[in-house]
């Protein structure tokens, strides 16, 4: 495989990925720490440290919102649960 498509397939695996984590309000960020060990806050770390890689500006903001597809703050007044 070469690079172009093996990227192009990483990349569309991304987007299936943040697609579900959006479909998926119901699973809290804690759940995916315990079990996964990474949450949306994660992937947006990791977004927005391969923009700067790039020279790209993206602040912790904008990248949490295109991961949460919703600005975080508003996906955690929708979504977020208080723990027991």
């Amino acid at each position: 495989m070469d690079d172009r498509t093996r990227t192009e397939l990483e990349a569309a695996s991304f987007r299936r990925l943040v697609q579900h984590l959006r479909e998926r309000g119901d699973v809290q960020n804690i759940d995916l720490m315990e079990l996964a060990g990474f949450c949306r806050n994660c992937l947006s770390t990791w977004y927005m440290e391969a923009a700067a890689e790039k020279g790209i500006p993206l602040s912790k903001e904008e990248a949490r919102e295109i991961v949460y597809g919703m600005p975080y703050e508003a996906w955690k007044a929708k979504f977020q649960t208080k723990r027991p």
